[in-house]
């Protein structure tokens, strides 16, 4: 029987090895290789990574405005999250369709909407000029689009959901009677939330962390469109190797794989943080 149920699986294999481990091993070849400059044939070399290093602004700057946008999200997932869970279950449904009523139009058209709100002469500098805000501080508009912020709120605006589902499906489930033992040992609201809700919550916490962070070091689209250009991140750097004027698959196959590597790490991290603290809860 077992034998007969593994064949269920071959169809998931196939599909895997197409799709998963082909491409990574072409990724790794192009990524150790490079073309002779004399005869066009592939050489292999580690000169794709030690080039990397003129680079390093893109990193520490994809870097740091994923981890911005995930600590975002974050301070304000986790309270709608705990509110939703507070809530009736009407209320928990209409919430949840108000969250997820934004994911149902396309990535890129949500972007532009952002554009046309954040430009010079957008929905906002016009709102501020309308007010006198613009004259009252002597400028022509507020240079928004373009800047780190905008990155940041696209980011936060894209990937927020991703944050608040997780938590919200931790803490909804949370057995109420450790919430009714802690206040009958005579611990107050504030005790209550950081000794028992918060360290339970955690395992959603690092879910929605991981969800958000991943995507936002390694976005292209929202730090193209918002960024205008001047705020390059890893996404955009690859994506110039590939398709740019710049044309230069192997070092871009071994920035994916050096971007592949650190995020690998940076989810193994926070499963094992995560594990340890759910054991310390535990006893």
């Amino acid at each position: 029987m077992r034998s007969k149920r593994g064949w269920f699986a071959f169809p998931y294999v196939i599909w895997m090895a197409l799709f998963v481990v082909v491409p990574i091993i072409i990724m790794a070849v192009y990524a150790f290789t490079a073309a002779d400059p004399a005869t066009g044939a592939a050489q292999a070399t580690l000169g794709n990574f030690t080039g990397m290093g003129l680079y390093l602004s893109v990193f520490l700057r994809s870097f740091w405005l994923a981890v911005l946008a995930t600590l975002v999200c974050l301070l304000i997932g986790y309270p709608v999250s705990y509110w939703m869970a507070k809530e009736g279950p009407r209320f928990q449904r209409l919430a949840m369709a108000l969250i997820m009523l934004p994911m149902w139009m396309n990535f890129l058209l949500r972007t532009y909407s952002w554009m046309s709100i954040l430009e010079n002469n957008g929905l906002l500098n016009q709102l501020f000029r309308a007010a006198g805000l613009l004259d009252l501080l002597g400028v022509d508009h507020l240079q928004m689009i373009g800047t780190p912020g905008a990155v940041v709120l696209g980011m936060v605006y894209n990937y927020l959901p991703f944050m608040i589902l997780p938590i919200y499906s931790v803490i909804v489930k949370l057995d109420g009677s450790l919430v009714e033992a802690a206040r009958d040992l005579g611990a107050d609201g504030v005790r209550v939330f950081r000794k028992v809700i918060f360290p339970l919550s955690l395992p959603g916490i690092l879910s929605g962390v991981t969800m958000v962070f991943v995507p936002s070091v390694s976005t292209f689209a929202i730090s193209n469109l918002l960024g205008g250009g001047n705020q390059m991140m890893l996404g955009d750097l690859i994506e110039l190797q590939f398709l740019g004027g710049a044309y230069n698959p192997h070092l871009g196959a071994a920035i994916s794989m050096v971007m592949m590597v650190i995020v690998v790490v940076c989810m193994v991290v926070m499963n094992h943080f995560g594990e340890g603290e759910e054991q310390a809860v535990m006893l």
